[in-house]
This record gives structure tokens, sequence and C-alpha cells, in this order.
């Protein structure tokens, strides 16, 4: 992961609207999970889909993700609308790259070098990720 700084801008409307399903991946797939940008391009944490899960934040079936970096945090489960395929060119998920490419590079400029870090998930108890749109209170 790049040095990052943080910036607060308003929760990504694009991902918690995306009509992802659980089947659109597929164990052993690598997959990255969309954080921010730098130099208009964007970047995210790399990971490998490993099993299905259930996403208790969403109530919906998510994937269980293994970190190759690994550290107290190795396996992560996520809503499949927070993935974007990495393994593969697919047309969905390039599609909604470059809609977060445009969304991001209108608001921070395409010429910030440094990382920004978008602050748009964070990681609950049960080591589940959680989009700022997806997060309800108490949990």
């Amino acid at each position: 992961m790049p040095e990052t700084r943080p910036v607060y801008l308003p929760p990504d409307p694009l991902t918690p609207k995306r009509d992802i399903t659980h089947q659109h991946f597929r164990p052993g797939e690598h997959v990255v999970i969309l954080k921010g940008a730098a130099g208009g391009e964007l970047w995210g944490d790399a990971m490998k889909v490993v099993a299905p899960s259930w996403h208790t934040p969403t109530d919906e079936n998510g994937w269980r993700l293994l970190d190759p970096n690994g550290g107290d945090r190795s396996y992560v489960t996520a809503h499949p609308r927070y993935l974007v395929h990495l393994s593969k060119r697919c047309p969905e998920c390039l599609m909604h790259q470059k809609a977060l490419r445009e969304y991001l590079v209108k608001r921070l400029g395409d010429a910030e070098e440094e990382a920004v870090d978008c602050r748009w998930y964070s990681l609950n108890a049960l080591n589940q990720l959680v989009h700022v749109a997806d997060a309800r209170p108490g949990r």
C-alpha cells in the first residue's frame, strides 16, 4: 500500500448502488478494493477470493478474502459490490473502475501524486469490511 493521506470526501455514491451478484466472483480470483486515488489513478487493497461468507453489515452473501500481506487481518469478509476483478478483464468491473476514477479525479484532480485514502471503508470486530454507506448504528 502506498503512503497515504486521509481526505474526507462524501461517501462514495457509486459502490453502494452497484448491482453485483455474489456469483460474479469465484474462489481463487484476485480482486482489489478501491480506496482512493493518486495521480489520476485508482489504488486499493489487492486480495484473493477464498470462500463464500455471510456479510453481516449488509445481511447478504459476501466473500472471505485473503490479504497476501497477512498480519492481524489476514482474512476479511466483504460484500461483492466492494470488489473489482484484477485477475481478468471484466466489462462490469472495468465500467465501475472508470466511473469511480472519473468521480475521484473531479474531486481530487489528476495531478495529486500522493495517494489519497478516502476513508470509505472500515473493519468491524468480526473482520468484516464495511463501506460507510452500509454501516449501521450500533454495529
